[in-house]
């Protein structure tokens, strides 16, 4: 049993504010948090443990990256100075780059490569308090790549103090041997490849790109069917570069999220509002593919969507690793708030990968905590590079 005193605890337990307890504890017996309060108030029962007191400092859940593409190989880094030079990210993709150059790295790539390379993507993000990040597949489309990655996402879990949840996103790009035929892609790779995987137990969600360059609703669906069919719940990149349908799509799949939606209109955030499907912002796409169109934030706010926060840490469209950053562009860049930034992050974000006992500080929750030296959660979106974490205390353990 342990107990932490001398803190500002931000429960997240109201639905209006951060749930502050001041001068609060927290009782943790295993991998659970049994009770929290304010400190005067501790039951005898929770005595007789290890204590640590906190400083004052600041607690809040364990923060969440929801939508990652951490496993990968090579970089993008010329792509980014020709998007510099004038180039859109559109055009890129169309001449053979993009997505599909990465493809070409990351099966060249071997397994030991994409775990050290993924590794030291994972390292920031857990310096900065993560401790569950959701890793998609998406850069083999083909069968034995599309494994590989999914088992080298598996293996980060067990190389760091972490917890993974894997998305299946073969429904990413169409790759260059089947250019042309979107269709039979799906037909040929996709749909097998996601069946091979859910055999082999590497998969937790199915994704798909909901766009011009990628697919239209009509090839994602059959994608969807085929995950309906595995029992597999279904997430979507939707409306990004433009709104060919894909979040009314997500809506009527009932997904668990739909994602970067910077072109979904009113209609759609009340289609994701009447499904109970979240809308994961991603201000780091936003700000690297320099786009102007931002997400209806107050769309979403009027219509009640719960929105989620994070890196979508890729090679090419955000080649970001700080869930902290993160957390201020959104503020920034789409006027969202700190409040709204933090539940992005824990609540919100637990959602968006169908996770009951994370995102809050409550008896009962999984004891995924972060220690701040802050003592106000605004701060956490407020500062730009600077990280103040201070310890982890991840499943029970600090």
């Amino acid at each position: 049993m342990m107990l932490l005193t001398n803190a500002q605890i931000a429960t997240l337990q109201d639905a209006q504010g951060y749930g502050l307890v001041e001068d609060g504890a927290i009782a943790i017996e295993g991998e659970q948090i049994a009770w929290v309060g304010p400190a005067g108030e501790v039951p005898a029962a929770y005595h007789g443990g290890t204590v640590h007191d906190l400083g004052g400092r600041l607690v809040t859940p364990g923060l969440i990256d929801c939508h990652t593409h951490v496993v990968f190989g090579g970089n993008r880094a010329a792509e980014f100075e020709q998007r510099l030079n004038g180039a859109s990210y559109e055009e890129v993709a169309r001449a053979g780059g993009g997505i599909v150059s990465t493809v070409t790295a990351t099966r060249a790539a071997s397994d030991d490569m994409l775990l050290a390379e993924a590794l030291t993507r994972v390292d920031a993000l857990i310096a900065e308090g993560v401790m569950l990040i959701e890793v998609k597949s998406g850069y083999g489309l083909d069968r034995e790549t599309e494994l590989k990655m999914l088992r080298v996402a598996r293996q980060l879990a067990q190389a760091r103090p972490v917890e993974i949840r894997t998305s299946f996103l073969g429904a990413h790009a169409v790759p260059p041997e089947y250019r042309g035929s979107p269709d039979a892609y799906i037909d040929d790779v996709c749909i097998p490849a996601l069946r091979a995987a859910h055999a082999e137990g590497l998969v937790d969600a199915v994704d798909g790109f909901c766009e011009g360059i990628a697919f239209d609703t009509a090839q994602i669906a059959r994608v969807f069917d085929a995950a309906a069919a595995l029992g597999l719940p279904v997430k979507l990149h939707a409306e990004q570069l433009s709104n060919i349908g894909g979040t009314r799509l997500a809506a009527r799949y009932g997904a668990l999220s739909a994602d970067h939606v910077e072109y979904a209109t009113d209609e759609d955030a009340a289609a994701l509002a009447q499904s109970g499907t979240v809308a994961v912002v991603l201000p780091g796409a936003f700000y690297t593919l320099r786009e102007t169109q931002a997400p209806p934030i107050q769309a979403f706010r009027d219509h009640g969507v719960p929105m989620a926060l994070a890196t979508d840490c890729n090679p090419g469209s955000s080649p970001l690793a700080s869930v902290l950053l993160s957390m201020n562009m959104a503020c920034t860049l789409f006027r969202m708030t700190p409040l709204e930034a933090l539940l992005g992050v824990t609540v919100h974000a637990a959602r968006a990968l169908g996770v009951a006992d994370r995102g809050r500080i409550t008896a009962g929750a999984r004891a995924d905590l972060c220690v701040w030296n802050v003592t106000h959660p605004a701060e956490l979106a407020y500062r730009i590079g600077f990280n103040p974490l201070h310890k982890r205390v991840f499943r029970g353990a600090p």
